[in-house]
């Protein structure tokens, strides 16, 4: 009988703030075996990063600490060893693909620089040796063209894109083990797939075991042989995912089974005023070259986009990552440039100043894709969620912005005694849902939400769908609605926009795009989304 590559013996982790200690993890136990995939399942702020975190020492120590508990790989107690020691594991041994790759990447250095970084430091290769085999990492995980993506910024590439470089440096020294946080939480259905798929192909040729964290049961289904699934710090069931998926034993197995958006869209009103209206936009960025800067091209991100959006309706805009979806809801909202005619609410903003545009932000407000990249780590969640109280009603008295803060915590399910607390005292789904508190406490008239439930497991996101439909219905919201995920849009949309390559290929009604598409890139998308559920399923009935 061979051992465990990995053993988490009776893990506790615990937080200390002053005199206050909380505990985050109790007592888990799981094993993972030599070229074996274990999934971590539960609700976002369940423990299961923290767990991950600990077995790299990654914690916040001393803040961070272990009441009780050992983690060994190949026999050795890696949270006994020192920083010295255990830095000879970090990177080679065991690698980590984290949840939110922009707060990851260094911003002020290139791809190139960061994947070479991580394969200088635990292999003899330099030079023109290094660059091939990022080459060939980038290659690997699906990164078009990637000689002309080694210069650039990681605020240069979209958020698959990014999470597709973090990949890269996870497997550029063919480790023994992955962990992987969320690693598909920022791709598009046909990305997801193909990295899946990768994964897969790699730990059959190297060996590897995966820990692989996730909310979305549908990939746990494909990807895992054993799932661990945890509530408020504790393993409540584990076992073969087959096993685990078609006889659930705890409740909250049970729960977390069951749950995923449900309900049916804000039916379209024709006679409702259109809210926001745009002909042929256009975002192109320029590629400069030479020592002049010369423009010897452009990135046509959004080319010829055309819509309009009815008050109290969604519509959806779907597409791979790199499709110009976010790009769109940017201009839209004037937080970018762009060419083409912009209506907000029957006036022209196109080319309107700071200051002109103003008035209007109030009224339009946006739910980004990472919500810790877009909360300020130097202010506490009231003063995040009360800013644009401050900024728009500055009439408010301080204890109606307090009443006002507190409605928003708890129209997104949070508790609102939290909101003294700073946003990385928070879980990724719990960050989201104040990043959607946030856009609320203004009761605009139209939102763009870019990929709002992304970072949220299963229970929560149908709660935050089932939330979006409740303040649409009862403030006769507009919502323009980014996503990679097609159960969501259909919980939400009546209406979709596909694009591909910063153009639309196919709009229509969401209802008869779902059951027909006409394109073959449109079919082909829906196909990548159904065919992971198709193979979760049955993986689950073997």
């Amino acid at each position: 009988m061979t051992h465990p590559l990995l053993t988490v013996e009776d893990l506790s982790v615990a937080f200390r703030q002053g005199a206050r200690e909380t505990l985050a993890v109790d007592r888990i136990s799981f094993t993972v075996n030599k070229g074996e995939t274990v999934a971590l399942v539960g609700e976002s702020g369940s423990g299961k990063s923290v767990s991950a975190l600990s077995i790299l020492k990654l914690l916040p120590y001393p803040a961070a600490f272990h009441p009780s508990g050992r983690v060994r790989f190949k026999g050795e107690d890696l949270l006994d060893l020192a920083e010295r020691d255990i830095r000879r594991v970090r990177g080679d041994d065991i690698t980590m693909v984290f949840q939110e790759p922009m707060s990851s990447l260094n911003p002020l250095h290139t791809i190139e620089k960061q994947i070479g970084e991580i394969i200088e430091m635990h292999r003899p290769l330099r030079g023109a040796a290094v660059r091939a085999r990022i080459l060939e990492l980038l290659a690997q995980v699906g990164i078009p063209d990637p000689a002309t993506r080694l210069g650039s910024y990681p605020h240069q590439l979209s958020g698959g894109q990014r999470q597709r470089v973090m990949i890269a440096m996870a497997l550029a020294n063919e480790p023994d083990l992955l962990i992987a946080d969320e690693p598909t939480t920022a791709l598009d259905v046909t990305v997801q797939a193909q990295i899946l798929t990768l994964l897969k192909e790699l730990q059959a040729r190297l060996g590897m075991a995966i820990l692989f964290i996730t909310h979305d049961l549908g990939i746990v289904k494909k990807i895992a042989d054993r799932v661990c699934v945890m509530n408020r710090g504790r393993i409540v069931e584990q076992g073969p995912v087959a096993r685990v998926f078609e006889a659930p034993e705890h409740p909250y197995t049970r729960a977390l089974m069951a749950a995923e958006p449900k309900g049916e869209p804000a039916p379209p009103r024709p006679e409702a005023p259109v809210v926001v209206e745009t002909r042929d936009l256009k975002v192109w960025f320029p590629i400069r070259r030479g020592v002049l800067r010369r423009t010897v091209g452009h990135i046509k991100a959004v080319d010829g986009v055309s819509l309009a959006i009815r008050k109290g309706e969604t519509l959806g805009v779907v597409g791979e990552s790199g499709s110009g979806k976010t790009t769109l809801g940017l201009a839209i909202l004037r937080l970018i440039s762009s060419d083409g005619p912009i209506v907000f609410m029957g006036a022209p903003v196109q080319g309107l100043g700071f200051k002109e545009m103003r008035p209007h932000r109030r009224n339009m407000q946006i739910v980004f894709q990472d919500p810790y990249g877009s909360l300020s780590p130097r202010m506490s969640v009231e003063d995040i969620i009360a800013e644009g109280l401050l900024v728009h009603q500055p009439k408010l008295t301080e204890a109606e912005r307090a009443a006002r803060v507190v409605a928003a915590l708890e129209d997104v399910g949070l508790d609102p005694e939290t909101r003294f607390r700073y946003p990385h005292e928070f879980s990724g789904g719990q960050r989201q849902r104040i990043a959607v508190a946030r856009a609320m406490v203004l009761e605009p008239s139209f939102v763009v939400l870019d990929e709002p439930t992304s970072a949220l497991d299963m229970l929560v996101q149908a709660q935050i769908v089932d939330l979006l439909r409740d303040l649409q219905r009862r403030r006769d919201l507009t919502f323009l609605f980014i996503s990679h995920d097609l159960k969501v849009v259909a919980a939400l949309a009546s209406r979709l926009l596909v694009m591909k390559a910063g153009k639309v290929v196919e709009e229509g009604p969401a209802e008869r795009l779902f059951r027909a598409p006409e394109t073959p890139y449109t079919r082909a998308l829906f196909a990548a989304a159904f065919a992971l559920e198709t193979a979760g399923e049955g993986a689950a009935s073997q």
